[in-house]
């Protein structure tokens, strides 16, 4: 009996052809719903384009750093449904008694532990009695399923795009590291061979202090007699001592 009213099923593959519903509610729409990637979407405000500009590549690391560091909150309006409905290329028609109004009748405590054909009985007969027809109730249930099909799809679609711009950005950042990792490693390696050379440096100096000392002290020792040694070392302590047995004879 619906099979000609309803051109689509709550997968949505079509849209209802006619322009009114029963009750003389319109569907506000010619029967063409718009693709996902162009579909309207309350959760597509938050999006924002990337700055762009010239500037310094550690101010640049530094900004993109912050950026991944700011907690991921989610829309505010992530479960406004009705806005999802009203937003939507065919919106819900304007009917008293629609399927959402059905569904919080079912769910009523007056119904509560009737047997399910027994429950179905006395929504029918309440929606008998308020006028709603079921063709009309039916085809709200399919434009509801079909916004929320969209709006899915919408945000699929966004989600890929927000997660391809961010992948590409970690790549940036990626890359700036790398460059800001190669300089600072080659600072770093240049810092060692500075203390290398001036290990290096003061090594030879050694050298030079010990030549140094040794024609001090052979300077030293001609000033001295040669005898009178207790130690037998040929060092400057050695011919100091010498020099002092002397004076004491």
């Amino acid at each position: 009996m619906f099979k000609r009213l309803f051109l689509f099923s709550s997968d949505g593959e079509q849209v209802p052809q006619s322009g009114t519903y029963r009750n003389g509610s319109a569907a506000r729409s010619e029967g063409h719903y718009s693709s996902a990637a162009t579909h309207a979407s309350p959760l597509d405000k938050s999006e924002a384009e990337p700055e762009s500009g010239p500037e310094a590549p550690e101010r640049k690391f530094s900004k993109s750093l912050k950026s991944m560091a700011k907690k991921a909150t989610a829309p505010a309006d992530i479960g406004n449904f009705e806005q999802i409905y009203q937003n939507a290329a065919v919106k819900p028609p304007q009917i008293e008694y629609g399927i959402l109004k059905v569904s919080e009748m079912a769910n009523s405590a007056h119904l509560g532990g009737m047997s399910p054909e027994a429950k179905r009985a006395s929504l029918l007969m309440a929606l008998e009695a308020a006028g709603a027809e079921i063709e009309d109730l039916l085809q709200d249930a399919v434009v509801r399923q079909r916004a929320l099909h969209d709006f899915e799809e919408a945000q699929q679609a966004r989600i890929k795009h927000f997660e391809a711009s961010k992948l590409e950005e970690n790549a940036k950042i990626q890359a700036e590291l790398d460059r800001l990792t190669k300089h600072y490693l080659s600072l770093m390696q240049s810092n060692l061979d500075e203390i290398a050379r001036e290990q290096n440096n003061f090594r030879v100096w050694q050298k030079l202090k010990q030549q140094e000392s040794e024609r001090i002290t052979e300077a030293a020792a001609v000033c001295v007699p040669h005898g009178g040694s207790t130690t037998g070392n040929n060092n400057l302590a050695a011919v100091l001592e010498r020099a002092t047995a002397a004076s004491r004879r």
